[in-house]
């Protein structure tokens, strides 16, 4: 160490990651953290026997997790495991129609060709299109900083341009599904994809196609021990190579002098750094700790991403007909999320999604029992009466659950916990409780994220996922990666 160091604010994923490879490249680190724990969204729940992953529940691009230990010299193995799921989404609907979405797409497109009479045919070419939007997009969008010329100017850049009319910019996710796929079930299963960044697939770019690439193509995972087995494995790698941690320790100002970042102000004390690297949501933090300072006006009114409300539920009863992840699809898809983005409500028959890592890791529930993580996307929070549609909703997702499963699940829930929009942008500090910042519904949606530096302020940096290049685990490593690499080297 040669004595300069680096402010973290924030312990969500992407602070850790970026912790990690700021004290490997030779910094002295320092995180502040406002809540007790690390990890931002991906937590952990304990209550009455059954554990539940708090946040994110799906696991992709394993890799780069493996990139961390490897760049400290360790054995990913010696911290975290993980395995590839067989089926990476059970899906019902009400009309009695189900699919499993296998990882084998052999079996896939046969399952897919015996339930919906789709040709595999249309499967692959989804899937191809997918992989080919990845192949030429990911190095320039999810990769590297969209706001420096280098990225423009190499020849993985060059090589985009040529093919730019194949990235799905000028039609919507939900037009090229319907184009795609002859069955509009199958149309609606990949427009769902949207819903992974918070958008609206009748309004969001085809370009979001990529998604299914990460999923199907490079596969689903399941850490053995739960997601948050990531958060407490970061956490112990970030602990070992001596990174500090500062938790119940919320900050309260960037200091800037000169418009230069030269620290923090927290709890009435200031304390230096030579680079602050904030991994807050950036229209949180500009509106708290940089109130001072000339604000991004343009990218802080940007309509926001969905939000989530989540029921934890603690139900007496094995359905050996659930996975790990599980969706229940509305009637009327389009009709759902025009209640979300413009109606700003919840629709009376939303999609659900449950979660069930009991599944996978039988000591999450206890005999006989599973621990149900049940999900539905709602508005961010615009002032709606949420005790209003929490209760609404609750009794819109029994119904649903009931007539697609033939079951009465009310009395089987022993124990509930519920978060709100409301809820998650006290816990995460989250503008609006949005899930993953500012919305994706417009073809130039990546170029009005924030990027991963200030313009105006020297040695100020941001990570995480309401910055370039977006929500969710995967991009919020990586924008911790091209955060640190931007970072001279001490």
């Amino acid at each position: 160490m040669n004595g300069k160091k680096v402010i973290i604010i924030g312990a969500g994923i992407a602070g850790l990651a970026a912790s990690i490879r700021l004290s490997i490249k030779g910094f002295q680190v320092d995180v502040f953290e406002a809540n007790s724990y690390p990890g931002g969204k991906l937590t952990e729940i304990i209550m009455d026997g059954y554990r539940f992953d708090a946040g994110p529940s799906l696991f992709t691009l394993p890799e780069q997790i493996d990139e961390l230990f490897a760049l400290a010299g360790l054995k990913t193995e010696d911290f975290f495991r993980y395995k590839r799921l067989e089926v990476n989404c059970n899906y019902f609907w009400e009309d009695g129609a189900r699919l499993s979405a296998y990882s084998d797409l052999d079996k896939f497109t046969k399952e897919v060709a015996y339930q919906f009479g789709e040709q595999p045919e249309n499967i692959k070419k989804a899937l191809d299109k997918s992989a080919y939007i990845y192949k030429y997009l990911a190095p320039l969008f999810m990769h590297r900083s969209l706001h420096k010329w280098s990225t423009w100017l190499n020849k993985k850049a060059m090589a985009s341009y040529f093919r730019i009319g194949k990235f799905g910019l000028f039609h919507t996710m939900n037009q090229a599904n319907q184009r795609q796929f002859k069955h509009p079930k199958l149309a609606q299963l990949f427009n769902r994809y949207a819903t992974y960044n918070g958008s609206n697939p009748y309004q969001t770019p085809a370009t979001l196609n990529i998604i299914p690439h990460l999923e199907f193509n490079k596969g689903a995972y399941f850490p053995t021990e739960g997601m948050h087995s990531i958060t407490s494995s970061l956490y112990t790698l970030a602990k070992q190579l001596g990174v500090n941690f500062h938790f119940n320790k919320a900050v309260d100002k960037i200091l800037v002098k000169d418009k230069v970042a030269i620290g923090i102000q927290a709890g009435g004390k200031s304390y230096d750094g030579n680079y602050i690297l904030n991994n807050m949501d950036m229209v949180t933090a500009y509106k708290t700790l940089l109130n001072e300072e000339k604000q991004p006006t343009r990218l802080l009114k940007q309509p926001k991403s969905s939000s989530a409300l989540i029921f934890y539920w603690g139900v007496k009863k094995v359905f050996p007909e659930l996975d790990l992840h599980n969706i229940l699809f509305s009637k009327d898809y389009a009709k759902e999320f025009k209640a979300i983005f413009k109606d700003k409500d919840i629709d009376d028959d939303p999609t659900v999604y449950i979660n069930i890592t009991s599944v996978q890791k039988a000591n999450d529930a206890p005999e006989g029992a599973m621990n149900w993580f049940t999900m539905i996307n709602v508005p961010n929070d615009q002032g709606q009466d949420w005790e209003y549609l929490k209760a609404k909703a609750r009794k819109a997702i029994i119904r649903k659950i009931n007539a697609t499963l033939h079951t009465d699940i009310e009395p089987l829930i022993e124990v509930e916990q519920i978060l709100d929009p409301i809820g998650i942008a006290t816990k995460t500090s989250s503008a609006n409780g949005a899930l993953y910042g500012n919305s994706s519904n417009n073809r130039y949606a990546a170029f009005l994220r924030h990027p991963n530096y200030s313009s105006k302020i020297k040695n100020l940096y941001f990570c995480g996922g309401s910055v370039h290049p977006g929500g969710g685990i995967p991009l919020c490593l990586l924008s911790a990666k091209i955060v640190a690499d931007m970072i001279p080297k001490p």
